[in-house]
């Protein structure tokens, strides 16, 4: 039915939960409600769409694999060069691996094959193009989550509590 998103004691996002867990955390006392979508479950209880721990969880970092899956999606699947949107998409070296450009999140974009072939063996400022993003390392795995319902258009409210959205 409707997602909710958790949040830490300390207000960064934990998790996405659906609502009756949700409303569970706050029944027991373990959460608070912070933000909901004006639909009522009872005459003293909205819908939530964003509950905050009332204690604090220590999360353990976990570093997001360099895939092209991960890559194409931290891009949102278009060209960072021309914004082509399509089938035909490739990963391109920012600085070209011969020139000692690595796999690195901060090397590596989604460009269509036109733009690859264009710029080559060359930095995109001597192939005279613009990157319209700068490439960097996503946050975590729940940010690509939470970005993805965003750029959706749902749970608009979350927008808030996602760095860098």
């Amino acid at each position: 039915m409707s997602k909710v998103l958790v949040l830490n004691a300390s207000y960064e996002p934990l998790n996405i939960t659906n609502w009756r867990r949700a409303v569970i955390l706050l029944l027991k006392g373990k959460a608070e409600q912070v933000e909901h979508n004006g639909k009522c479950l009872y005459p003293e209880l909205m819908l939530p769409t964003v509950i905050r721990l009332r204690h604090y969880v220590q999360v353990p970092y976990k570093e997001i694999p360099l895939t092209r899956r991960n890559i194409l999606h931290r891009d949102n699947h278009s060209c960072q060069y021309c914004s082509y949107t399509g089938d035909e998409l490739t990963l391109d070296h920012v600085i070209p691996r011969s020139r000692k450009g690595g796999d690195s999140w901060e090397n590596i974009v989604t460009a269509c094959v036109r733009c690859n072939v264009k710029k080559g063996n060359r930095t995109p400022k001597e192939a005279n193009m613009v990157l319209r993003n700068q490439p960097r390392q996503p946050y975590s795995s729940l940010h690509f989550e939470v970005a993805k319902h965003i750029k959706n258009g749902s749970y608009q409210e979350w927008r808030k509590y996602a760095i860098g959205l």
